[in-house]
């Protein structure tokens, strides 16, 4: 008995720090672990542009419903909110529509002085967080035109049927039984930007958005 109320004494009389460091040896792999996943941030911009179901993907940066726009810094390898004027950006308008992004593995030349970037996506659907990867089926294309400058935007919405909530099967479909969403589209691109007059250009079908998206797969 006495030998065991010696060790007892012992351990309990062990410094503070000491006992703390023995407790908690078995979290340093853990931690290890963490700060590992930490480091293998994914590397958006070159992501497969198809997924191996086949289907387009794309890359959330500006959530739906939200009026804060996002952007991917790629240097810094995380989303930043989108600058004007030195300072982050918020709409002085309705938030988006849908949930704003771009196709990974793409890249559009832009006019001069402006540095390439990839093909941008809007995905109807429930708000995604930036940085969301998904499955995605275009049903057409909005475009746009400012400062002499035309913008094709890929229209889309989720691949899963449990994540859409509307479901057109192509751009004919998505025209003939959502009329007001595409012209709630129109209207908000056309009228978000006070500062930056935008002009409709016109839509093209499903077709003509995966014929867009393979001419600009890096």
């Amino acid at each position: 008995m006495a030998y065991l109320t010696e060790n007892r004494r012992q351990t309990y009389l062990l410094p503070l720090p000491m006992r703390s460091v023995t407790l908690k040896k078995w979290q340093l792999p853990l931690l290890l672990l963490t700060l590992f996943c930490l480091s293998c941030k994914p590397d958006y911009p070159n992501l497969p542009a198809i997924s191996e179901t086949k289907h387009w993907q794309a890359v959330v940066e500006t959530s739906s419903g939200s009026t804060l726009p996002q952007v991917y810094d790629a240097k810094e390898k995380k989303f930043v909110p989108q600058l004007e004027a030195g300072q982050p950006r918020k709409l002085e308008f309705l938030p988006y529509p849908g949930n704003e992004g771009f196709i990974p593995s793409t890249l559009v030349d832009s006019v001069e002085g402006r540095s390439a970037a990839p093909l941008p996506v809007l995905v109807l659907g429930n708000q995604k967080e930036p940085g969301t990867v998904l499955e995605i089926v275009p049903v057409g294309v909005m475009i746009l035109e400012s400062d002499g400058e035309l913008r094709h935007l890929v229209v889309s919405v989720p691949a899963k049927p449990n994540e859409q909530t509307i479901t057109p099967n192509s751009y004919s479909d998505f025209s003939a039984r959502y009329p007001a969403v595409k012209k709630i589209l129109e209207q908000w691109y056309l009228n978000v930007n006070p500062r930056q007059p935008t002009r409709l250009m016109g839509w093209r079908n499903e077709a003509f958005a995966d014929q867009l998206i393979q001419k600009h797969v890096k």
